[in-house]
């Protein structure tokens, strides 16, 4: 009988490469004599969702994907149920999405990696897809993916290297009795911690020596993974770590930012600590924590076309420019993007190393875009300061691509450079509440021409749900807003 076409041959969803890689993978599987393989998929928040497969189904799936549920769509960031899907169309508009069905992961093979913390056992992650082929359209990697293809149409590759910065703690109470166990939409009690050092000392040696044996666990992860780390620096509190990676294409950089949370927070719970991407922990004195994106874009020959001659009287080439006013002026827009979670929001205070308006300077930290480099400098660059480390990685680059591209295309203007970006008084201020950004996404239109009013308004409906939690929760919050409330460390502390 005739060998029949798998469900990702039928429907073409690999690449050249991956097809190549795919036969690299069955060959590691074996000889690696791995015992188990993790499909992991990320989630509307960026988190990944996984089944443990044997080699015997691995080969199955690496031909025909994995029925996998798509309950994850209906879920907040709490996993509260945000859509009815027992309706007609799910709850979301979609008569495909009715009932909680499963819908089709399919690995992506260039992903592949064998976990060095877990037994025999190899991780890949993939796309959702529904059973006719078509890609589910609240999948974000599909928007990262649509997105970097419409700026690879222009011409041009988008250049990410990712600046993180997160906490790690020692766990004092876990806190597993049945009552903190939590619910759908109500979150576990998170643990009680201690911090792993003392005192307050930006980049200090010593703090940093201190935790060397953790720092030195994380870095050789990351090498075993493939995930190509830069630097390590202690940041400004006690616990709080900066790391950084080399440039990476779009597709790559997001994968990089997803695994790596994902590596950090289960090595660290196997250490005994407990490691939070949440931008500003509910603890006494904790500084928040960011996460800057280093972004260019190079032309069809591979240079960078953000880098001005070395005789030029601007820093960057003028498309360079045009791209940074893209970010610019939709920067408003693309709030929730960047910086998801109500308690983001509490990074974004005057003299805080954090932006409050959409300003962009030479080398400031205070400005919301920062370049970097300069006349015939070839590694000139934009740094984007407006993200939280909770943002969806797929989202969050694709909101700034999206952007750059449409300032590219209208040859839209950044206007001056800011020398004091805390006191422009005629620039925008960005969004101070997840409440405030959602009305601006919601009532704007660019996005929903980039990504489309169906991804739009689902996105939104979800982040309403989370809002409409904390505002029950907290109803006297705008009373002292910069305080993070106990939802805010209920909710994110644990998850992210």
């Amino acid at each position: 009988m005739p060998d029949v076409p798998g469900f990702i041959a039928k429907h073409h969803l690999w690449s050249a490469a991956q097809t190549e890689a795919a036969a690299q993978v069955a060959a590691a599987v074996g000889e690696r004599k791995l015992r188990t393989i993790r499909v992991s998929v990320a989630d509307p928040q960026g988190k990944l969702r996984s089944k443990t497969v044997l080699p015997g189904m691995f080969r199955s799936v690496m031909k025909n994907g994995l029925d996998f549920t798509s309950a994850q769509f209906n879920f907040d960031s709490a996993e509260g149920i945000a859509y009815n899907p027992f309706t007609e169309d799910g709850g979301v508009g979609l008569s495909e999405m009715a009932g909680f069905p499963d819908v089709i992961l399919v690995p992506d093979p260039l992903t592949f990696q064998v976990l060095p913390w877990a037994e025999d056992c190899g991780w890949i992650q993939g796309d959702m897809y529904f059973n006719d082929g078509r890609p589910v359209p609240f999948d974000a990697r599909h928007i990262l993916k649509k997105t970097t293809a419409e700026l690879k149409a222009a011409g041009f590759d988008y250049v990410a290297g990712l600046e993180v910065e997160f906490y790690v703690t020692r766990v004092t109470q876990h806190h597993l009795a049945p009552h903190d166990l939590g619910n759908l939409g109500i979150p576990p009690t998170p643990p009680s911690v201690e911090a792993i050092g003392r005192g307050y000392a930006y980049q200090s040696e010593e703090h940093q020596d201190q935790i060397d044996g953790l720092l030195n666990v994380l870095a050789r992860h990351c090498e075993a993974l493939g995930l190509p780390l830069r630097t390590m620096e202690d940041e400004m509190g006690p616990g709080q770590l900066e790391f950084t990676f080399e440039p990476q294409s779009a597709l790559a950089a997001a994968d990089t930012m997803t695994l790596f949370r994902s590596m950090v927070k289960q090595v660290t719970a196997r250490m005994g600590l407990h490691a939070t991407f949440m931008a500003r922990p509910g603890l006494d004195n904790f500084c928040a924590s960011g996460w800057h994106l280093h972004q260019s874009v190079t032309d069809a020959d591979g240079n960078n076309a953000f880098a001005a001659p070395a005789h030029a009287a601007t820093l960057l080439s003028p498309l360079g420019e045009h791209f940074v006013g893209g970010l610019l002026a939709h920067a408003v827009e693309a709030s929730v993007f960047c910086t998801p979670t109500v308690n983001g929001y509490k990074r974004r205070k005057p003299n805080s190393l954090a932006p409050d308006r959409v300003t962009w300077g030479y080398d400031n930290r205070a400005a919301m875009c920062r370049v970097q480099g300069g006349p015939g400098d070839p590694s000139s660059h934009v740094e984007n300061r407006i993200g939280e480390p909770a943002a969806n990685p797929y989202l969050y680059l694709a909101c700034q691509i999206a952007a750059g591209l449409d300032g590219i295309r209208n040859a839209i203007g950044p206007g001056p450079l800011e020398a004091s970006p805390y006191t422009a008084v005629d620039r925008p201020l960005l969004p101070k509440t997840l409440m405030d950004a959602m009305r601006h996404l919601r009532d704007g239109t660019f996005y929903r021409r980039a990504f489309g009013d169906q991804f739009i308004d689902w996105y939104l409906g979800l982040k309403q749900n989370e809002v409409n939690r904390f505002l029950a929760a907290e109803p006297d919050w705008a009373d002292d807003p910069d305080r993070v409330t106990d939802w805010e460390h209920r909710e994110y502390f644990t998850r992210y």
